[in-house]
């Protein structure tokens, strides 16, 4: 033990152990899954993360080691740890400089942001040294001011290299691309047994794993055009999800960016004529439901029904709005009288 803090601390880290664990100190090949809270301090006490109360919820983090996480020194920091183990590490500047960054991913992914949200248009070390707001004053502050960090680590659960599935933002370039119609299929069952919002999530994961791979290709090359067309039956089933949790305005928003791609993409204009039919857009729905029976006349029957269902809608609605406002503008009402004290 002294020897491992010895070394943490000719690396510009001190270790002071709260609470030791239970077990011998694990291997920690590259590829171990380790799961752990976190806490961190600037070293006057001030709080800037906390993984037990962050988003309003209490999620752990989890690494695979060996992944070159953006943040080296958690690494360096969980393999002097036991399972169960709680420490407190002050980590020098150098070790510290990319945190702001982290901890803006960690924060936007805590109440379901995109975790690149402001960072897409600058590689980390150039944001930095840059002016670039990170949208927290703690962060913003700290970016412009490095300083050494205290990190209080819980190590809850440390899992050897293929005893876990890897989660997709884990995975190599060639897993992804296997992985995607595991996932697709799976997506598929839930929906068949009724679990739409499980299902959709899955959908989701499939589509993102995609365009993770996309974003990499140059638009319209071959790799880029192979992808975009896996990724079109997933996004269409997502839409099917989200029409069926009510979700409209994003079914129209998907269903459209498809639809600009691919002119003849039936499916897309049918569930964006329903999106449009359920809130209300009336000409937008017949114009998308007309561009359906031209690509597909075979489907006369349940356009013709999707078109009567509508109707009725707009029927009892223009009745309940006819109850609602009858009787307020009545001529026979006695018009109200103004009095002087």
């Amino acid at each position: 033990m002294e020897e491992v803090a010895r070394k943490l601390l000719e690396e510009g880290i001190v270790k002071k152990l709260i609470s030791p664990g239970k077990g011998e100190l694990p291997g920690f090949p590259n590829g171990t899954k380790v799961i752990f809270h976190y806490r961190t301090n600037l070293c006057d006490g001030t709080l800037l993360d906390d993984s037990r109360t962050m988003g309003g919820r209490s999620k752990p983090m989890e690494l695979i080691l060996g992944k070159q996480f953006k943040l080296a020194v958690w690494e360096r920091l969980i393999i002097t740890m036991r399972p169960g183990e709680i420490s407190a590490f002050t980590c020098d500047t150098k070790h510290t400089a990319l945190y702001p960054l982290v901890s803006q991913s960690l924060r936007n992914i805590s109440v379901g942001k995109d975790p690149l949200e402001g960072q897409r248009h600058c590689c980390g070390i150039a944001q930095i040294h840059s002016h670039h707001s990170l949208g927290n004053k703690d962060l913003d502050n700290l970016q412009a001011h490095p300083q050494p960090l205290v990190f209080t680590l819980e190590l809850l659960e440390v899992l050897p290299p293929g005893t876990f599935q890897l989660d997709l933002w884990a995975m190599t370039d060639e897993e992804k691309l296997s992985f995607v119609p595991q996932i697709h299929e799976q997506g598929n069952q839930l929906f068949k047994e009724g679990k739409i919002p499980e299902a959709s999530e899955k959908y989701y994961n499939g589509i993102a794993c995609l365009k993770n791979l996309q974003m990499k290709e140059q638009p319209g090359d071959e790799t880029w055009v192979k992808l975009d067309l896996m990724i079109t039956p997933l996004l269409l089933n997502y839409c099917q999800c989200k029409l069926m949790q009510e979700q409209y305005y994003e079914v129209i928003e998907h269903c459209s960016s498809l639809v600009f791609k691919y002119e003849d993409n039936v499916k897309a204009f049918y569930k964006r004529g329903k999106a449009h039919a359920a809130v209300w857009n009336e000409k937008e729905a017949r114009d998308d439901f007309a561009k359906v029976l031209q690509l597909d006349p075979s489907l006369g029957p349940c356009v013709a029904k999707e078109l009567r269902a509508m109707e009725e809608r707009i029927r009892s609605k223009e009745k309940e709005d006819k109850g609602r406002y009858k009787g307020l503008f009545n001529s026979n009402t006695a018009p109200a009288t103004a009095t002087t004290g």
